[in-house]
């Protein structure tokens, strides 16, 4: 037995922690089978005194075990040393780190800088220091917020990785600062004669700029300003402060302009004078808001050269990056001094080819460098896009190499933890459909879309995406942060704001969007067994339910202002609706017996008795009143919508005897949609789920797989590298949606992940952070192997299955520590087993490979291929006996009757298996 990732607050050896009683988390890996760990002894130390020694403690908890000892100090390193013991009577040892920050804000004693530019200038200010006399350090940390977006550098240098800091959060009540560790760096930076240089440049970025659908700018104030203190212990033992102040010098830099929707501008032959120097002014601005960095922070994760370069139809010079992003694009040139090279922006072409940035709206994403005349590398420092190709302009076409173009993807750093590939390559691409539109949207808040005048937090696809997403990623410290803001801005007037940070306004709450509040809670505590994050978030909890309850009607129920319905649902006649057919209030009231719900199991798990009770007894009465009011006596649901249907039945609303007859209607729905979906944001999340757990797995399986029009693997065929707004986003003639709402880049519908890790690959969690689960995997037609691998917080689960060839192959890896139940396709009887690796090989008659012709195959699939009706009245007599070809044979001769253009690529397909079957 081993100890591996020993983890403090989810990270390794972090520095910078402002958390009082952090959490020290590792994983155990041993070869043998139901290794359980049995105790556990902590001790944390610094300066070699001891400050907590838990003893031996009899308990196989290794996940987010709270610091118990002495007060920790600020701006001090610990070290922590861990043992366990298993039930095999081995022990392990291992050791890390871990260094707080300055925990009070009153610590920071550097004051609020500005610049004092008029409010026309543009150009980005840099406030100067020039240090003399400087000596080696054997400690450099600065820490550092602005008010803006801000880049530190030591003589030209950038400090850290880091991209967009402080970050965006609800900055009237909250400001991050960051820790750097620069020893290093400062050490490097000292020249002969002690002389060392600090800048700070600092954008308007989501606190100044013009942002929101308005392009409003000035949200959260008319000023920026920077807060830089830098700590220093010099190698012979004496210490230094530097702060911001009075005594800085302010310039304009050589960014002479950026915004995140617009982009940015670099004159590069700009070099300020010093006499052009003014004093920095100081803001009165509190501090009280600062708190460290929460999460991980937004970094380049990805560098990929551009694919081709293709001259357009209207002779644009347009380059290829062959995926679609968020973040910026760098290149190296060699130009003239002068020369002006811009580099547009979009997602897509046209179907003519043409560049296409009309899905940016008002964004118009620009980048504009000015050359200097010497070799350069250019890229934006405080903006990011959303695209898959840019435009060049200021360059010839024999000038652009595309290998010296590289598209930095840019979003928060969060460890990778799942993957999910089969037997069927579209489905591969809807996996890395959904994990790039999680990449590209989660850039330090979950936001919608990462290329036009939007880019906000909405709560509604936070929510309906966060099960998939922490699959995916270790999203714990990633939506903690953004819960911290979301109960920031919500009040007891409003409720829970649609996006967060609310920069919209003042609006009444909405179902489905603001019980984020509840959902995404409970989906870290599950996934990651974080029960602090219940703690840290009740109020807000139950605060949001109790928000429905006090705007209910006399029956109980919330039936009265705005409601997005299920958004975007295809159910609707008129298209200036959003909202779909699905009644919006039976939306509402089913999203509140779920917060309702929830609420309850985090009082029970909180040991909030008397609070869980409460909310266990609203909740039956709001399942009481829902059926009341949404479902007849005879089981028939008011809005009889796919929707309408898969909510009362996946939230446990409809009385028992109700199930059967709403299942029947949710399946003559399908069947009259032809087998596809027509659910908007809301219904799909749960859609193919409650036909899983319902006895309908099949038709799940059968609409999953579904490329044409809706269907997530329509998106695919049409050559979709991330997940759209719309399921027809791109029509089948290959123009566009002109709603003026059209992204290809969301990942709403991405949520259909979860059903995937769950049901196709069957992991499902039984115990918070999965320190007991499930695996149950469920066949689906057509695809004949699967393996999906989740890195949780004890350890890899694996589970992997293959049905061919008459014989079904299952695999399931349990990390230690852990326990599983496993339950076998066509097998009777759940095994329960403990850690190790288990394989399982057995003979079954199940046939997963897809048939040649398939009833659900659709002729718009196959249009191309000339009509052969001669040959096919020629070979099909006597050919019959084949019931997949007599099928085919019928549907042909109908649909030739009503539109023969329709029937041409079925006949052809008919005419090949029969000249096979001649041969054959």
């Amino acid at each position: 037995m081993i100890i591996k990732e020993l983890r403090t607050e989810y990270r390794e050896n972090p520095i910078g922690l402002d958390v009082k009683n952090p959490g020290f988390s590792w994983k155990l890996q041993s070869e043998r089978q139901g290794c359980i760990q049995t105790a556990f002894q902590i001790r944390v130390e610094t300066d070699g005194d001891c400050v907590w020694d838990s003893g031996k403690v009899e308990s196989d908890r290794s996940v987010l075990v709270e610091y118990a000892g002495n007060e920790l100090m600020p701006e001090t390193e610990y070290h922590v040393q861990v043992k366990v013991w298993d039930n095999y009577g081995e022990t392990a040892r291992t050791t890390g780190s871990f260094e707080t920050g300055l925990f009070y804000p009153q610590r920071m004693e550097a004051k609020w800088i500005t610049s004092g530019f008029p409010r026309e200038e543009k150009a980005l200010p840099v406030f100067r220091k020039v240090l003399s006399g400087e000596k080696k350090v054997k400690r450099a940390r600065i820490y550092a917020a602005a008010l803006g977006l801000y880049e530190i550098a030591i003589n030209g240098t950038k400090a850290g990785d880091a991209l967009f800091t402080p970050g965006w959060t609800s900055y009237h009540h909250r400001i991050q600062y960051q820790t750097y560790d620069v020893t290093d760096l400062w050490n490097e930076s000292i020249k002969e004669d002690g002389k060392m240089e600090l800048t700070v440049t600092v954008a308007d970025g989501w606190y100044k700029g013009p942002f929101g659908f308005m392009l409003r700018p000035e949200i959260y104030g008319d000023k920026t300003a920077a807060l830089v203190q830098i700590h220093l212990l010099y190698e012979d033992g004496t210490t230094g402060k530097i702060v911001t102040d009075e005594s800085w010098l302010v310039t304009a830099g050589m960014i002479r302009e950026s915004q995140i929707y617009f982009g940015e501008t670099i004159d590069s032959r700009f070099v300020p004078e010093a006499e052009s120097a003014a004093r920095a002014e100081v803001l009165e601005h509190g501090k009280e808001m600062l708190t460290a960095q929460e999460g991980e922070p937004v970094r380049v994760t990805l560098r990929t050269p551009a694919k081709e370069l293709l001259v357009s139809p209207e002779k644009e010079l347009i380059l290829d990056f062959g995926q679609n992003m968020s973040g910026f694009v760098e290149f190296s040139v060699h130009g003239k001094p002068g020369q002006v090279i811009r580099i547009h922006h979009a997602e897509t072409l046209d179907r003519d080819g043409n560049f296409y940035p009309d899905t940016l709206r008002q964004a118009t994403s620009i980048d504009t460098y000015i050359c200097n005349g010497q070799e350069q590398t250019f890229s934006p420092h405080f903006t990011f896009h959303g695209f898959r190709y840019i435009r060049v302009e200021g360059m010839e076409l024999q000038e652009i190499n595309p290998a010296a173009f590289i598209a930095c993807t840019v979003h928060t750093d969060m460890e990778e933890t799942g993957s999910f590939t089969c037997s069927d390559e579209r489905v591969n691409q809807l996996q890395s459909n959904i994990q790039w539109g999680m990449r590209s949207n989660f850039l330090d808040v979950p936001t919608d879309c990462p290329q036009r005048d939007e880019r906000l937090g909405w709560t509604g696809d936070a929510q309906v995406f966060a099960a998939t997403a922490s699959f995916n990623r270790n999203t714990a410290l990633f939506y903690k942060k953004w819960l911290r803001d979301l109960k920031a801005e919500q009040t007891k007037e409003w409720g829970v704001p649609h996006v967060v940070p609310n920069i919209l306004g003042d609006q009444a709450a909405a179902a489905g969007w603001s019980d984020a509040a509840t959902i995404i809670p409970w989906v870290v505590y599950e996934t990651f067994g974080d029960r602090r994050v219940l703690e840290e978030q009740f109020e807000s909890i139950k605060g949001w339910v109790d928000y429905i309850t006090e705007h209910c009607g006399e029956n109980g129920l919330w039936q009265n202002g705005f409601q997005y319905g299920d958004w975007l649902a295809l159910d609707k006649e008129e298209s200036a609706d959003r909202t779909g057919a699905t009644d919006k209030y039976l939306v509402a009231n089913a999203y509140y017996a779920c917060s309702c719900e929830l609420t309850a199991k985090a009082a029970r798990v909180l040991g909030k008795e008397e609070e869980a009770e409460k909310y266990e007894t609203l909740h039956e009465k709001i399942k009481e009143r829902f059926n009341e009011e949404y479902i007849t006596r005879t089981g028939r649901v008011v809005s009889e919508t796919q929707t309408g249907c898969v909510l009362p039945l996946h939230f446990h609303l409809a009385q028992e005897k109700y199930r059967d007859r709403i299942m029947q209607s949710l399946k003559q729905n399908i069947e009259a949609h032809k087998n596809h979906l027509s659910t908007g944001f809301i219904g799909t999340p749960y859609l193919c789920h409650v036909l899983s757990e319902n006895g309908e797995h099949g038709l799940a399986g059968t609409i999953f797989r579904k490329e044409d029009y809706p269907s997530w693997l329509y998106a695919v065929k049409k050559g979709a590298t991330t997940i759209w707004e719309r399921w027809n986003s791109v029509m089948p003639d290959g123009s566009f949606d002109e709603s003026g709402m059209n992204s290809l880049n969301h990942y709403a519908y991405g949520s259909i992940g979860e059903w995937m890790y769950k049901k196709i690959a069957g992991i499902n969690v039984l115990e918070p952070g999965y320190k007991k689960f499930a695996v149950k995997p469920l066949f689906v037609k057509g695809i004949t192997h699967v393996c999906a691998v989740y890195e949780s917080v004890y350890g890899t689960i694996k589970s992997s299955w293959r049905c061919e060839n008459g014989k079904i192959t299952i695999d399931v890896t349990v990390p230690a520590n852990t326990t599983a139940e496993i339950t076998l396709p066509e097998k009777e009887g759940v095994i329960p087993v403990g850690s190790g690796t288990y394989h399982y090989e057995y003979a079954t008659e199940t046939r997963l490979e897809e048939d040649r012709f398939s009833m659900d195959s659709t002729l718009e699939e196959l249009l191309s291929e000339p009509l052969a009706a001669e040959r096919f009245n020629q070979y099909a007599p006597g050919m019959l006996d084949d019931p997949m070809i007599k099928f085919a044979y019928h549907m042909t001769m109908a649909e030739l009757t009503a539109q023969a253009p329709q029937a041409r690529p079925l006949y052809e397909m008919v005419i090949r298996e029969l000249n096979a079957q001649s041969v054959r």
